[in-house]
């Protein structure tokens, strides 16, 4: 599938008078800019501001409470922070989706922002992320930026290119007569309702949560929901020694910022993402594609096993 259409626009020469010219623009318009796909300047923009368009892949076992056995090895990869945009091209969006498809997951989750600032962007980053394939289905929800430009538009793009927008709401994913949930929460502070979302989920039933931002963690373990994923930190998006990032570099202020973590019986990974805010660049923080491996929680498995007659629970790899 070719996506060079996307950048075949117009071009000029930028002008001195341009950022003040996008500021003013950006205020009068509540934060939304309506620059054009020509202006991304492709790939030459990216290598100009050292940009190489790596992804670093990773991989996590996650052992889930009450999962059941046909949903053993289910692979979910997370996709999050695309923020399609001037120092985000066409082409790097497809190799995403490439290397993405190449996992062969069985669902992809989507937790938000996928453009920034221009509305201009919305259909193009839906129509390239429809080449987006796993057995289970592609699903989102929408991020803080989102909602900023346009909520109502980027969730019918994504819904016309087969993606299906998560909007306080679930749905049940189904495995040899087994069922898992899956329930998505708009962004926190624009909205969310998780006790919408989470309304007709049995009570103890595993559950897996997408939501943008993963200050919902509190929330999200008092409701002993089993696996949330997010994104919005960006991970930092730049760490530098010493310093650390914006969110500081100790433990304490870097929990529930970038990767694996938990509270009582939920957990949570929150990944580094794709794209960039503010600066167009990311120094010791890399874009990430994390693939979740699902396993059922040990004592879990040992008592099915037992319960089905078996001897010995089956091996588990943790990561």
């Amino acid at each position: 599938m070719s996506y060079a259409h996307a950048l075949e626009q117009p071009r000029r020469r930028p002008n001195l008078a341009d950022p003040w010219h996008r500021l003013t623009g950006r205020w009068h318009n509540g934060g939304v800019e309506q620059y054009s796909l020509g202006q991304s300047r492709g790939m030459h923009k990216l290598r100009r501001l050292r940009f190489r368009g790596g992804f670093e892949v990773t991989e996590h076992r996650m052992d889930l409470e009450n999962l059941p056995d046909a949903f053993r090895g289910f692979r979910i990869v997370h996709l999050t922070d695309i923020h399609y945009g001037l120092y985000f091209p066409a082409e790097a969006l497809a190799s995403l989706v490439e290397m993405t498809n190449e996992l062969e997951p069985d669902l992809v989750a989507i937790t938000g922002d996928f453009v920034t600032r221009s509305r201009n962007y919305i259909e193009p980053v839906a129509e390239i992320l429809s080449g987006l394939r796993a057995s289970e289905g592609v699903y989102a929800v929408l991020g803080n930026h989102d909602f900023r430009v346009g909520p109502a538009e980027i969730t019918n793009a994504l819904e016309r290119h087969g993606i299906d927008v998560m909007r306080n709401q679930h749905t049940s994913l189904r495995r040899r007569g087994q069922r898992c949930y899956l329930a998505g929460i708009d962004d926190y502070y624009y909205r969310a309702d998780l006790t919408k979302a989470m309304r007709g989920i049995p009570q103890g039933a595993p559950t897996i949560l997408l939501s943008h931002n993963p200050s919902i963690i509190d929330d999200a373990a008092e409701m002993k929901i089993s696996l949330v994923l997010s994104g919005h930190t960006h991970g930092g998006q730049v760490r530098l020694p010493l310093v650390g990032c914006l969110y500081g570099r100790s433990e304490e202020r870097m929990r529930f910022k970038k990767g694996r973590d938990s509270l009582g019986a939920t957990q949570i990974y929150v990944s580094r993402g794709i794209g960039t805010v503010v600066l167009p660049v990311r120094y010791g923080c890399p874009s990430e594609i994390p693939q979740l491996v699902l396993e059922p929680h040990r004592e879990y498995a040992t008592r099915s096993a037992i319960a089905d007659g078996w001897l010995f629970a089956r091996p588990h790899a943790r990561s």
